[in-house]
């Protein structure tokens, strides 16, 4: 009798294990289509620990039109949620909206308005870039230059758009 009891008590060790902890990525959003838990060591995904250089903030084209774009043309985007030039985006949501970092000013490219390019220190030291006051984010699921999958979403609490040169969601 003794060994099934050991026997009972080392399965039901083995299953709670197998059924994740405290560091599973859930949230108590409720999670919508495009939310993702994103790896912040895949090569795809910009992540926020990391601002290499100082950050450059481009138009490129979309099916939407020009939208403001970082780092291999990939979209940047505004989260309707921030007030007063602060981000309100941590933790699970910036893994599936990595901010926008950088390390110094940042640069504006042609056809972005230098006055409106700015930064807002996050929670963790970091330095995100802002334009026209909204902190700037990727979106995990855009791969590749012109990508916006992550425009119109509804999502942590908020919604996200792409970025227009005039500050402005994008109109699609």
């Amino acid at each position: 009798m003794r060994k099934l009891l050991h026997a009972g008590v080392l399965a039901l060790g083995v299953l709670t294990a197998g059924c994740g902890g405290a560091d599973d990525g859930s949230t108590t959003e409720p999670m919508v289509a495009d939310q993702v838990k994103a790896s912040p060591t895949s090569p795809e995904t910009p992540t926020s620990s990391s601002p290499a250089t100082r950050a450059k903030v481009e138009l490129g084209e979309t099916r939407i039109g020009k939208v403001l774009v970082g780092e291999g043309g990939r979209t940047l985007y505004l989260f309707k949620k921030d007030k007063d030039g602060k981000s309100s985006c941590s933790d699970a949501c910036a893994r599936a909206w990595p901010p926008y970092v950088t390390d110094g000013a940042p640069e504006a490219g042609e056809g972005v308005d230098k006055k409106l390019l700015g930064t807002t220190e996050r929670d963790d030291g970091t330095t995100q870039v802002t334009y026209n006051r909204h902190p700037l984010y990727y979106y995990a699921k855009d791969t590749e230059a012109g990508d916006i999958k992550g425009h119109d979403v509804d999502g942590f609490g908020g919604e996200w758009y792409a970025v227009g040169a005039n500050g402005k969601k994008a109109r699609d």
